[in-house]
């Protein structure tokens, strides 16, 4: 991914709260007849220093064979994004653009079919997205666990490479920052909105 410098996010601890906040990411590996890509929530924890992803497909998609020790996958996190108009700029000489956030992990992964190990994949997930939910899935019967898991097969990635990218602005003046944060804020649009508070959340605009 191109990254400008100024546009570069080199904290691993905001790159990492970035992908928690935005799970519903894209998997992308590459097979035989080209890229394929996958839309799902992926869980992004640190172990041992290192960014693991952790997620799981229908065993009915093809992609989780794509993902072996030897091949290496894209996964692409996306948060909120805004069109700037040059009508915000001090200067009139100026262009229009997109705001937004963005992060690239690459990684090598491996599938889990095990079923006490997808069991447990599965219940860290439910955990993080759906509490109440996470206490009902003890109480289904085993019968039904086993079949449900019979038709999903887990991944886990470790990241090799993080490319993070906070286009927000950063190269223009305060002044223009703030214009841009005022303008977005007053949307009514949450994703626009979401991305003047990013902004604000990374010190741009007046202090």
């Amino acid at each position: 991914m191109y990254i400008p410098e100024y546009h570069r996010v080199e904290d691993r601890r905001v790159a990492l709260a970035f992908m928690q906040a935005n799970p519903f990411a894209i998997l992308c590996s590459t097979t035989a007849d080209g890229p394929f890509a996958t839309h799902l929530p992926i869980l992004a924890v640190e172990v041992d220093g290192q960014i693991q992803l952790r997620g799981h497909v229908a065993k009915a998609n093809p992609h989780w064979k794509c993902i072996e020790d030897e091949k290496e996958s894209l996964v692409i996190f996306h948060g909120p994004h805004a069109y700037v108009s040059p009508s915000l700029y001090k200067a009139r000489d100026s262009v229009p653009t997109w705001n937004y956030a963005a992060i690239h992990v690459y990684g090598k992964g491996t599938f889990v079919t095990d079923e006490a190990r997808l069991d447990e994949l599965l219940k860290e997930l439910i955990a993080r997205f759906d509490s109440q939910y996470a206490e009902q899935w003890p109480s289904l019967s085993q019968q039904y666990r086993t079949r449900l898991l019979q038709h999903i097969v887990g991944f886990e990635l470790t990241a090799t490479r993080v490319e993070a990218k906070f286009k927000l602005s950063q190269n223009r003046t305060r002044t223009d920052q703030e214009s841009v944060i005022q303008a977005l804020g007053s949307s009514s649009d949450s994703t626009v909105t979401a991305v003047a508070a990013l902004m604000k959340q990374q010190g741009l605009g007046r202090l």
